[in-house]
């Protein structure tokens, strides 16, 4: 049986990702598109953990290419094009995965550097990626972008100001991008993940508030709707699945939270 992306070329930005107990989300993304038969090249600044995706989806049979890229960088939406051109001539999938929130604060004390740096990797690095692989999706006439958000776009996010609006306007490029793109064929749909146990979401957030892995995760389990439990990144895998495969062929411009029910729960 062909696989549900067969034979599709899907890039991965942030296909690496953070140490931790549990699989990340952009590095699940890309071993479960491989899964589908999708070539996928593997964009990470962390070169050892982009290898490590590689080596899982060569275990399952399946092909990957490598780019160490930073997205920060202006050059490295080019740099990406360039080695999905190279490896693949062309591009059917861009999924894009990357995010940070380190150094953010409240509205009133988090500083124009962290404010910046956050701004240009969760939304402006995102928008170059875009610019950049969308004229090659016009010209072949078709092509699907998944972007990664949070809910946090739509959320209290409390001491996440910077984050939470860079998140809110990774929507509205995502609405920007599925209205003026549609009539080429290509469609635009972001993914908002809710409390997903990911080394980034659970292990880092942990050693930076000196508690307990299990301590956070099990009260990030408790705000959780649906079984008062978190999410695992292959939720976040499976919903970028859908939407990149021929199965949401009419669906663009969505928003889809992947959060076990917070989200509704919100309002």
């Amino acid at each position: 049986m062909p696989g549900r992306l067969d034979g599709r070329r899907a890039v991965v930005v942030g296909a690496g990702q953070t140490p931790g107990d549990t699989i990340g989300n952009g590095r699940a993304t890309a071993v479960r598109f491989a899964q589908e038969a999708a070539r996928v090249l593997l964009v990470d600044r962390d070169e050892a953990s982009a290898r490590e995706t590689a080596s899982l989806i060569a275990d399952g049979g399946g092909a990957a290419e490598v780019l160490v890229a930073d997205i920060a960088d202006p050059e490295g939406p080019r740099r990406i094009v360039a080695a999905a051109q190279e490896a693949f001539g062309g591009i059917d999938i861009l999924h894009h995965n990357v995010g940070i929130g380190a150094g953010d604060a409240s509205p009133t004390r988090v500083t124009e550097e962290a404010w910046d740096r956050i701004f240009n990797v969760n939304l402006k690095a995102m928008w170059r990626t875009c610019k950049e692989v969308v004229p090659v999706m016009r010209e072949q006439g078709s092509g699907v972008i998944v972007c990664v958000s949070s809910i946090a776009a739509v959320a209290a996010a409390g001491n996440l100001t910077a984050y939470k609006v860079s998140k809110a306007g990774v929507n509205a490029l995502v609405h920007a991008l599925a209205t003026t793109n549609a009539r080429y064929g290509i469609r635009v749909n972001c993914i908002m993940p809710g409390l997903i146990d990911t080394p980034m979401g659970v292990d880092a957030a942990a050693e930076a508030r000196h508690i307990s892995r299990e301590d956070l995760a099990a009260a990030r389990a408790r705000t959780v709707p649906l079984g008062q439990r978190q999410g695992s990144a292959w939720d976040v895998a499976n919903a970028a699945l859908f939407l990149a495969s021929d199965e949401a062929a009419f669906i663009t411009g969505v928003v889809l939270p992947v959060d076990g029910g917070q989200s509704a729960r919100i309002g």
